[in-house]
Order: C-alpha cells, then sequence, then structure tokens
C-alpha cells in the first residue's frame, strides 16, 4: 500500500484464555447453536503484540517448498463461493458466501474466526478510529476524513450455518482492542472439523461500503469493494512464523496494519447496475448475463488470499497483454474514469514493465490478469492499495514527461504491482511484519528503478520549463524518510505498536535502505541470488523475517553482515552516524633535546633547528623548481585523520587524498568509538572522507561524512542539489514512502 508524507508456555495461555473470555461481547441477532454438547477447544489467539519471529520457520511449514509439480500452485485451504449485488443508490453490497475450510491441524477444531473489516468504519468506537486518533497526533497520515451522515461503513452478519444448524457468534478482542470493536467474530460450531477435516459454512451478510476513508468504500458512482466479506482467520501451526503450537492468527483492524490469509480459490458472482463498469480479482468466466437492468458477472481466480472489486458508472478500459517464459498470457487492463485519459497509459505501460522485472528477478507471474484502477477525483484514499491479480493506483489530468507527474505514475503503479509478489504470492503477514510486504517490495521497486536509469524527478512543470531539473537517485531520495536519526521501532515490530503513524511509515523507506546498504556488503548479484532463492522456498507460503533472514545466510555465505543489518535494524533500532572529525598535518622535522648518540651526548635547540630546518628546504628547493606547493620543503609530512562513531558500528572505508590527487583507501571495520589513522609521506591530506563510493545510506548525517582543509565548493553544490530536488518533490506533494 502507498503511504503518506513476539512460543506460548502455560501461564500465559491460561492468562490469555482468561482474556479472551473476558473480551467476548455477545451478539444479540444470531439463533441458538443446535448442539453445545463439545465446548470451544483452547486453541489459543497469536500473541497481541505479535511481531517479526527471531526463529525460522520449519522446513516443512505450509506444506514445505512448493516445486510446481503439485496438482495446484497453492496448498488451498480456505475457498469461497460468493453471489453479491451491488445497490448502487446505497453503496451497499447484499452476499450469499459459502465458505469451505480444511483443517490442517492434529486437533478436533470447535470454534473459527472470521474477520469482519468493514466494521472498523462503523463508529469511532473501533480499534482504527482508536487508534487513529493517537496516530495522527504524532505524524502526519492518510485516512483523516471524517464520515457524516449516511457515510459511515458496516457489515452484518445475518446467518452462519452449518448444514442445517444455525451458529451463534460473539465479538472477541485479540490485541486488547476497544471492547466496542467488531472487526473479529467467534464462532462457536455445532458439530467440530476433524483434524485434517473441512468445515463447509453458508453466510449470508449485508455490506455497507464507506463514504472512502482509506482502502475502500464509495464516492459518487465509484464503489471500491473491498474488506467486504466476512473471511476466516489463519491457523498457525507448531514451527510456522515462531508458532510453538496451534494458534489462530486472528488480529483486529488496526489503523496501520493490512492483511493475512489462506491461500484458496475465489468463485465470485457479480450483480450490478448495468451502465457500471467492473472489475476484480481473478478472470471473467463468460459472457455476463443482462437481466432487469441488472448484469452478473462471474469471477474465478484459484491459488489467492483474497477479492476485491471495483463498480463505477461511465469508466472505461484500456487493454494489453504480456507474455513472459514460464508464465501464461497476461491480459492486462486499466479501469479509469474519463477525467483521467491521461493517466491510463502510464499505467498500462508501468505494469506490462513491471511484470517483465518481476517475473525475471523473482519467480514467474503465475496468473492470467492484472487488472489496475485509477480512482476518480475527490476518491485519493482508495488509490495505492493492493489486491491479488487487482490494485489501485492514483491519477492526473495531465503527465508532464520529465516532471515528477510522471516518476509518481510510475512509481506508485511499479510499487503496488510488486505487492503482488511480496503480499500476493508470498503472502507474509502483514499485520505482524509489514516490512517484509510495504519494506522488501519498496527495496525491489528501487532497484528495477536503478537498473533501467530511473531516477526521482523532482521539478513541476513549471520549473521544468525554468530549466531547473533536479533529480535524486531513487536510494538516496529513500533515506530521507527512512527516519534514521530517530528510529522508535524496530523495522520487524507488528504494525499497531508504533510511536506514531510517521514511525510505521519508515517500515516502508528504512526497510529499503537496510536491504541497500546489505546488498552493498553482499554484493548485488549476490542479493538478487538470494532474493530469487527466497522467492522460490516461500511463494504460496507464508515466510517470517526470520525466513528471510536464513535465505540471505544462505545464498551469501555470510551470516556476520546478514546479521548485523537484521540485529540492528530489523530487531533493533539503531543509529549509524559515522564522521570525520578533524585532518591535522604536520611536517616531520628533527626533534628538539638531548640526544645520546655512538657515545656522544648533543643537544638540538628549537633555534638550531629552525636553522637546520631553513637551510634543508632552501637547498630543496633549488632542486626542485618544480613541485609549486605539492610538497612544500625537504622534510616528510605526517597526517592524522580522527573519526568518531556516534552510533552502531558498520564497515566503512576511510579514503584519504592527498596534495597532488593521490589518495589510499583505509577500512576502518571494528567497534571502536573513535579512531586515528595516521599517514607520512611526501605530500600532505588534503581531504578525507569516510564511504567515498556512497555505500552506507543508513548514516543519519552524511554531511559530517567527509572534510577538507579548505574550501571546496563542489561538495556544497552536490548538497544544494539534493536540497533542491527534496524541496521541489515536497512542492509536487510526492507522498509515496
Amino acid at each position: 500500500m502507498r503511504m503518506c508524507l513476539q512460543g506460548a508456555p502455560r501461564l500465559w495461555l491460561a492468562l490469555a484464555c482468561l482474556a479472551l473470555s473476558a473480551a467476548v461481547t455477545a451478539q444479540d441477532a444470531p439463533a441458538p447453536a443446535s448442539s453445545t454438547a463439545t465446548p470451544p477447544l483452547a486453541i489459543p489467539l497469536a500473541k497481541a503484540h505479535a511481531a517479526a519471529p527471531h526463529e525460522a520457520s520449519a522446513p516443512d511449514a505450509w506444506g514445505g517448498v512448493r516445486t510446481g509439480n503439485e496438482p495446484t500452485l497453492s496448498d488451498r485451504v480456505a475457498s469461497y463461493r460468493i453471489d453479491a449485488e451491488l445497490d448502487a443508490a446505497r453503496h451497499s453490497v447484499k452476499g450469499s458466501e459459502q465458505l469451505s475450510w480444511r483443517n490442517r491441524s492434529q486437533h478436533p477444531v470447535n470454534r473459527i474466526y472470521l474477520h469482519l473489516y468493514l466494521n472498523a468504519f462503523q463508529n469511532e468506537g473501533s480499534t482504527f478510529f482508536t487508534e487513529r486518533s493517537v496516530f495522527a497526533a504524532h505524524g502526519h497520515s492518510r485516512a483523516q476524513a471524517t464520515p457524516a451522515k449516511g457515510e459511515w461503513g458496516w457489515i452484518n452478519l445475518t446467518s452462519v450455518q452449518q448444514g442445517n444448524a444455525a451458529l451463534k457468534w460473539s465479538f472477541v478482542h485479540p490485541d486488547d482492542g476497544p471492547a466496542t470493536d467488531q472487526t473479529v467474530a467467534a464462532i462457536d460450531l455445532a458439530e467440530p472439523v476433524p483434524a485434517g477435516g473441512t468445515l463447509t459454512l453458508d453466510i449470508d451478510f449485508v455490506s455497507q461500503l464507506p463514504r472512502v476513508i482509506e482502502r475502500t468504500g464509495w464516492w459518487g458512482n465509484f464503489n471500491l469493494v473491498a474488506q467486504w466479506f466476512p473471511k476466516i482467520g489463519v491457523l498457525e501451526l507448531p514451527g510456522e512464523r515462531g508458532a510453538t503450537q496451534a494458534q489462530w492468527n486472528v488480529h483486529e483492524f488496526h489503523f496501520n496494519s493490512e492483511f493475512y490469509a489462506d491461500f484458496g480459490s475465489y468463485d465470485v458472482r457479480l450483480t450490478v447496475p448495468s451502465d457500471y463498469t467492473v472489475g476484480a480479482v481473478g478472470a471473467q468466466q463468460g459472457e455476463p448475463s443482462e437481466q432487469n437492468g441488472k448484469t452478473t458477472y462471474h469471477f474465478l481466480q484459484h491459488d489467492v488470499h483474497d477479492f476485491a472489486w471495483v463498480a463505477a458508472k461511465g469508466f472505461r478500459t484500456l487493454d494489453g497483454s504480456w507474455q513472459g517464459p514460464g508464465s501464461p498470457s497476461v491480459a492486462v487492463r486499466v479501469i479509469y474514469p474519463p477525467e483521467y485519459i491521461a493517466t491510463a497509459q502510464p499505467v498500462l505501460k508501468a505494469t506490462l514493465d513491471s511484470l517483465t522485472y518481476f517475473s525475471d528477478t523473482l519467480g514467474p507471474y503465475p496468473y492470467r490478469t492484472v487488472t489496475a484502477v485509477v480512482p476518480p477525483f475527490n476518491a485519493d484514499e482508495a488509490g495505492g492499495m493492493e489486491y491479488p491479480t487487482f490494485f489501485t493506483v492514483e491519477g492526473d489530468k495531465a503527465i508532464d514527461k520529465g516532471t515528477m507527474d510522471q516518476w509518481n505514475i510510475d512509481f506508485v503503479t511499479i510499487h503496488e504491482f510488486g505487492h503482488g509478489y511480496f503480499y500476493g504470492l508470498l503472502a507474509s503477514n502483514e499485520f505482524e511484519e509489514p516490512m517484509l510486504d510495504e519494506g522488501i517490495n519498496e527495496y525491489w521497486d528501487d532497484r528495477m528503478l536503478r537498473e533501467r536509469g530511473q531516477r526521482v524527478l523532482a521539478p513541476g512543470s513549471w520549473l521544468r520549463r525554468a530549466g531547473i531539473t533536479p533529480s535524486m537517485e531513487a536510494f538516496a531520495f529513500e533515506r530521507l524518510d527512512a527516519g534514521l536519526a530517530h528510529p522508535f521501532d524496530p523495522l520487524g515490530q507488528n504494525s499497531w505498536d508504533r510511536y506514531s503513524t510517521s514511525s510505521y511509515g519508515t517500515v516502508y523507506s528504512r526497510t529499503a535502505t537496510a536491504m541497500h546498504d546489505l546488498e552493498e556488503r553482499l554484493g548485488k548479484d549476490t542479493m538478487a541470488q538470494a532474493m530469487r532463492e527466497y522467492y522460490r522456498r516461500w511463494h504460496f507460503r507464508h515466510p517470517s523475517a526470520a525466513d528471510l533472514r536464513a535465505t540471505l545466510i544462505d545464498v551469501s555465505g555470510n551470516a556476520r553482515a546478514v546479521n548485523e543489518v537484521f540485529d540492528q535494524f530489523v530487531y533493533g533500532t539503531v543509529r549509524i552516524d559515522d564522521r570525520v572529525v578533524s585532518i591535522d598535518t604536520s611536517r616531520v622535522l628533527p626533534e628538539a633535546g638531548s640526544w645520546l648518540k655512538n657515545g656522544q651526548r648533543t643537544e638540538l635547540t628549537d633555534d638550531d633547528r629552525y636553522e637546520q630546518v631553513a637551510k634543508a628546504d632552501d637547498a630543496w628547493k633549488k632542486s626542485h623548481p618544480d613541485t609549486g606547493r605539492t610538497k612544500p620543503g625537504a622534510f616528510p609530512i605526517r597526517s592524522t585523520i580522527t573519526v568518531v562513531r556516534e552510533g552502531a558500528a558498520v564497515p566503512q572505508i576511510l579514503r584519504v587524498t592527498f596534495a597532488g590527487g593521490s589518495h589510499v583507501d583505509v577500512r576502518w571495520d571494528d567497534d571502536r568509538r573513535w579512531a586515528r589513522f595516521v599517514f607520512t609521506g611526501d605530500t600532505a591530506a588534503v581531504s578525507a572522507e569516510l564511504d567515498p563510493e556512497h555505500k552506507i545510506l543508513l548514516d543519519d548525517n552524511k554531511l559530517n561524512d567527509s572534510r577538507t582543509t579548505k574550501a571546496y565548493p563542489s561538495a556544497s553544490r552536490r548538497w544544494t542539489a539534493d536540497l533542491a530536488a527534496l524541496l521541489q518533490s515536497l512542492y509536487a506533494c510526492l507522498v509515496t514512502l
């Protein structure tokens, strides 16, 4: 998504059960279950403050590595058949859902949990709105709209049945959210699901879309229908993402968090007014059927873990196709409002380019469709959101090439498509480990931009016409928003235990920066090989940060570098700031004092030394008339460079340049808080620079990385240009992290 400028011991289990019992709020409407003979089994919920695990998953987690020889792409656990009809006037959806869920555990299951995401938008008592009031006070964020009358959203369960038994449900609060939150429901089953057995539930529901607040909703005749159906939580098994026993991973809908679900199939029929344009996850099956001014579309997609769709009156489509090695023929569609026609072609091209890059560098794209949606004016909060085979972007009325307009459209499209791999195919837990999706995706997006030479373009149209065209390399731009000076939260922290929305936002840029610096230590080719292996091992599974770390170590063989970056940034909050403090030069002159040599004691006074040095210098200059000021005399010169480490240790190169242009590189790779490097030779040091090739972007203050013995205007020109790029980026309202 686009952003704007922790094994459970028995004691914990007992406490969790007590807390869960206290958190249950009975639902008034449901009918009683037909059987209550078997009490719910004590399968605990994932910890409220769970974050990135430290231990790698078991080799057979989620059924083991998918080789491509299996009968299905994914191990399908939860599948849905849904019939839904849009009431366009009310922006509501009436749905009937048949949920099939397979119990992968060795235990019978008497209780399951459903996400009811739309209830995040029904009132200010939800976890979403409660957290928004805190986070928004400590950092700028999107999703600041306050619904007016008739603009709230919710989802009502009208019936849940297991066979002929009507089931009852209750609202629970796995993350200790407010008792008024209703985004997670517990369903007590009439009959347990045996180990390895399959549950079938028939669910009727009504979803009321909110006026677009974040990620979903309506504006005018535009309806982005997302987080809209009852969706089962994930039952994790021991050895999967740090779990030490079977546990339900089913978090509330938080202000910052997104989603996590099992793979399965989605067979969905959508009925809408006949004059509405429709797009959805998956491929349309056959021709739509029309009756009484309404049209029913049938979409089917296997091996995904979510479903979203759009229905909008008066929207247009632009189609393309793509084919790559190992992939099926892919139909690519852009759905857009007429006012943003200028956006359609750039979005289509960026999508096609992304298909090629991600398929070539990670693995073949396995689906037959990609749909990109451009929301209309006043529905910006629906833009920049991802679902499997389906994503939303941003729109502009005009795209001025060579300006931020073009770069922003390209980057947002690449980023949202990239989620199809890191959120979609790798399917990491965005609740607990947002860095694995948002952050690693951002890193791979920046690699794509770098490899095709596409820099961040700062100017708006009028500046470009004036000949002012500052630009910046993508990774250099990322570090500006990475919060390197005051990293409040580890990158591996969950999405809601954050200091602020701004701190959460650094998941994007600080992760990208950390992976860039790790890449510089491992090598670009090694990093590329490691990420391809990460995808091979973990696509259609659910990796953790520990699984990513293990893969990086296995491929690179450099456990030290990988562990340092993960310990410092994924699991820690270190700051890096190495700086050059001083350059001291002096001539190595005869030393005054009393000396014993060959049994005789002699004395050299300061005056004697002065005369000796002057005489030697005069003779030297006469014999070296063309030397000039490079070496002004007969004696060697000692240069002492002092460097200081204000934060965590990081391997550094110190480049010392001498009069005449020669330079020496030395390595500073220890944990000393300060160090001095001494050089003696014919010429004096005139400058010293840490990280001369600018590989360590995690360094908070790059301005103090270098020092010269005299004014050096090119440095100020460089940083002035970078500052201009930043200011113009802000001017252009670039809010993509």
